[in-house]
C-alpha cells in the first residue's frame, strides 16, 4: 500500500522511512518532492570509444559540480546525478523515484531504469537523466527533479538491502557512482 501524506509523516516520525531534509511544503498528498543535487557524472567521450560491462569503469566518466548557472541537458545526451535529499527505507517498506510530469512534458526523463529504493537502504538516489526533447533542457541545483513514494511490503524482508551475498554495489551511496556492473563478473 503506498503511503499517504498522513502515512508519510507517521513513518518518518516512526523512524521506518528517511527524508532529510524534510520540508512540509514538499509532501504530495501520497509522494515527497525532491531537489537536484549539484553533481553530475558526464560521459569522457575524449578518453573512451568502448564500454564493456565486465571491465571496471571508473574512467568512463567525469565529474561536474554544477553552479547557480545551470547544466545544459543536449539532445540525447545521458548524465548521471543526485537527489539532494537523503532518502532510506527500513525492512519493511520500499520506495520508488518518479519523474515530475511537467518535466516529462518537455522531453526529460530522471530515470531509465532504476528506481527503486530497496528495503534497507539509505541513500542520495541516482539520476539517470536522459534529453528526448529536440531542444537542449536546462537544469539546476536544487530544482525539483523528481517524486518519491514508499510502500509498505507484505513482511519484513530476510534479506535487506547490504545483506552477505547480495552483491550490493550502492549501498549508502551518497555521492554520484558510475555502473559497478563489472562487479557482478568478479569472483
Amino acid at each position: 500500500m503506498v503511503l499517504s501524506d498522513k502515512g508519510i509523516k507517521k513513518a518518518l516520525k516512526a523512524g521506518e522511512i528517511t527524508l532529510d531534509p524534510f520540508n512540509e511544503e514538499d509532501l504530495q498528498p501520497a509522494s515527497y518532492d525532491l531537489h537536484m543535487d549539484e553533481n553530475l557524472l558526464l560521459f569522457d567521450r575524449g578518453n573512451n570509444s568502448l564500454i564493456d560491462i565486465q571491465e571496471p569503469m571508473e574512467d568512463l566518466m567525469v565529474e561536474h559540480k554544477m553552479n547557480e548557472g545551470g547544466y545544459i541537458l543536449h539532445p540525447k545526451e545521458f548524465v548521471l546525478g543526485n537527489i539532494k535529499e537523503i532518502t532510506g527505507v527500513d525492512e519493511k517498506h520500499v520506495a520508488f523515484l518518479h519523474g515530475k510530469s511537467s518535466l516529462a512534458r518537455i522531453g526529460l526523463l530522471i530515470h531509465a531504469t532504476a528506481g527503486l529504493l530497496d528495503p534497507g537502504n539509505t541513500m542520495r538516489l541516482t539520476l539517470e537523466m536522459y534529453n528526448l526533447s529536440p531542444l537542449p533542457i536546462k537544469l539546476y541545483p536544487d530544482m525539483k527533479i523528481g517524486q518519491i513514494t514508499f510502500e509498505r511490503i507484505s513482511d519484513v524482508c530476510e534479506r535487506p538491502y547490504g545483506s552477505k551475498g547480495l552483491n550490493s554495489k550502492y549501498k549508502g551511496d551518497m555521492k554520484v557512482q558510475g555502473s559497478k556492473m563489472y562487479k557482478n563478473y568478479v569472483d
